[in-house]
């Protein structure tokens, strides 16, 4: 059975038909070409398929694309063309390797940085707890959570 779903997806709105049982993942990915968010476990354990729904984190794996019907969801690709301060944090501070937990990494970081823009060690750690690395040892990606922050501070004083 399919249902019609509108979704505000990175600020654009998208309606599309889908069957009842598609995890939102799947629609991202293949019904909007929305490719950033990975398909890792299908389970909410590994969190590469981590967006934000309505301004909160949650696993896409496991969210129906019915349930998000009238929500905002907000991508890794954001909507820009252009890099945005986390994901170039995430470059200078090489806080990728595989680069396959990076997409819910960067999400869960912006929804982080939107509640507390400046969150200490603990806080960040909490904040990826349910974004899976095999890579990097977290070290990195813990300096580009700051160095997120920081340039966030710099880029608000540059314009006041």
């Amino acid at each position: 059975m399919t249902h019609t779903v509108s979704l505000h997806v990175n600020g654009k709105h998208q309606q599309s038909e889908v069957d009842a049982g598609t995890p939102l993942i799947d629609h991202l990915r293949h019904g909007l070409r929305l490719t950033g968010a990975h398909v890792g476990c299908r389970s909410a354990s590994c969190g590469a398929c981590t967006v934000l729904l309505d301004g909160r984190t949650v696993k896409s794996c496991c969210v129906l694309a019915v349930e998000a019907d009238g929500a905002e969801v907000e991508t890794v690709e954001n909507g820009d063309d252009e890099l945005d301060d986390i994901q170039r944090a995430f470059v200078e501070a090489q806080a990728m390797q595989c680069g396959f937990c990076t997409p819910g990494m960067i999400v869960s970081v912006r929804a982080l940085l939107a509640e507390n823009p400046h969150p200490s060690d603990d806080e960040a750690r909490a904040a990826i707890r349910g974004n899976l690395c095999r890579c990097t040892g977290y070290t990195n990606i813990l300096k580009a959570i700051t160095m997120a922050a920081e340039n966030r501070d710099e880029s608000s004083l540059s314009t006041e």
